[in-house]
């Protein structure tokens, strides 16, 4: 089996390569880096020569909705039309989970990204990931305001990158699913709650300001939004695992 991965040099993207490789399957890698560009379209139909699975972990390099927007419909595009011209008999994508319900900001990029997959001819598989670990660590720097990190009351189950790629590797590997599998995290919390104890642990004394109108990514959420709809594959590593680990 041969497995292309787009992305292939990110935080999934270079994990999926490990995951892979330890199912024993051919793996081909997708980057500026190896001469082939998601969105101008170079160099992937080379890439994709012979190709069984095509394994999409590509992201925006911006969260705002109009360049995510614009990154999801053109790279898509190029990769659908380039899988389809090599014969690749499985699509794969990573997605966001809550992608499905919410019309503003990075997640209706990827639910916009979702729907194009769908539509194509290719056989496919969607993978929804909860929030990383990361995810959380990223978002208290960017909603940080006078009065301290602002963080919205809203349930999450997050989940470690190496989870997901697990994940993403399995489904490769496997026969489409025609739909979706969600993927998270072993616990519950509340993401201000979250928030303030990855604060606790890196040692940031910012307060942590609970407030409903926070925006996640552009978009603001629901209670429930961000948790599986379904029942989910759930990950091993735990938040106090992965502190320890950093």
């Amino acid at each position: 089996m041969r497995v292309v991965v787009a992305g292939a040099t990110g935080l999934i993207g270079s994990r999926t390569v490990a995951g892979l490789r330890d199912h024993g399957v051919e793996v081909v890698s997708v980057s500026r880096g190896t001469g082939a560009d998601v969105v101008t379209g170079e160099g992937l139909a080379r890439a994709l020569r012979g190709a069984d699975v095509l394994v999409d972990v590509t992201d925006a390099p911006s969260r705002a909705e109009e360049a995510s927007v614009r990154f999801f419909d053109t790279a898509t595009a190029n990769l659908l039309r380039a899988a389809a011209t090599a014969g690749a008999e499985h699509y794969v994508v990573l997605s966001v989970v809550g992608a499905e319900h919410l019309e503003s900001g990075y997640f209706r990029a990827k639910r916009l990204q979702e729907e194009r997959v769908r539509r194509s001819p290719l056989p496919h598989s969607i993978v929804r990931a909860a929030p990383f670990f990361e995810s959380v660590e990223s978002l208290a720097l960017m909603s940080t305001y006078g009065d301290g990190v602002h963080a919205a009351p809203v349930l999450v189950r997050p989940v470690s990158t190496d989870d997901v790629a697990a994940a993403v590797a399995h489904v490769a590997v496997g026969l489409p699913l025609f739909g979706t599998l969600e993927v998270a995290g072993p616990e519950e919390f509340r993401l201000d709650e979250l928030t303030a104890k990855l604060l606790a642990a890196r040692g940031d004394v910012r307060d942590v300001v609970t407030d409903p109108g926070a925006r996640l990514f552009g978009a603001r959420i629901e209670e429930r939004t961000l948790l599986p709809q379904s029942p989910a594959r759930v990950g091993h590593e735990t938040f106090t695992r992965w502190l320890a680990r950093r």
